[in-house]
């Protein structure tokens, strides 16, 4: 039975990088994969997933509002393929998990889905709060603070280096807005909580 796969981390954790060593395996081996990102990220151009070290694919764009069994389902019949991968899979909707749950299960393809687990408050993306919940297998795909500790946090920040405690959930960027940190710097950066607190 095919699975639905949730490779998280924190930024500039290689998750990309991953992706794309994981379809060219596949392609190499002359088995066909199909590649998704969200639209809402351009960062690279669009309909493109790109790493940080330089390689890149092509990919179909997905919303919020795409039916992606449907569309999935279509392109399977059309064309075969041995595997879907999600970059970005943080801006899926819980509706849209469950549809790439039932590709896994209806159509027997496996589904890998790689984005960030929480936003720069500490909460979590939708997508990923869902992903988390029913996926079959989950990975942690690490990264380090500047102490050298595991980085699971990110910090928001603005053009003068401060952290922003407060915005929307979505606001794309790369290093130029975020720097992924371990909790415990994450929390002295953003100073949210203090001994009192507790």
């Amino acid at each position: 039975m095919a699975k639905l796969y949730f490779c998280y981390a924190a930024m500039n954790a290689g998750k990309s990088t991953l992706l794309l060593q994981a379809s060219y395996n596949y392609r190499e081996r002359g088995m066909a994969t199909l590649l998704f990102t969200a639209a809402l990220d351009d960062r690279a151009g669009t309909g493109v997933i790109a790493s940080r070290i330089g390689v890149s694919c092509d990919a179909q764009l997905f919303t919020a509002t795409d039916d992606l069994y449907a569309v999935i389902a279509a392109a399977h019949a059309q064309t075969p393929f041995s595997c879907v991968f999600f970059d970005e899979a943080q801006f899926l909707t819980a509706r849209q998990v469950w549809q790439l749950a039932r590709v896994a299960d209806r159509l027997d393809v496996p589904v890998m889905c790689y984005g960030l687990r929480t936003d720069f408050q500490g909460k979590l993306f939708p997508g990923s709060a869902e992903l988390l919940a029913i996926a079959d297998t989950l990975r942690e795909v690490r990264t380090i603070c500047h102490c050298g500790a595991k980085a699971t946090m990110v910090v928001r920040h603005g053009p003068d280096g401060r952290p922003i405690l407060e915005g929307d959930q979505v606001d794309i960027g790369g290093n130029d807005k975020y720097i992924s940190l371990c909790r415990r710097h994450w929390e002295e950066t953003v100073g949210r909580w203090t001994e009192t607190d507790n």
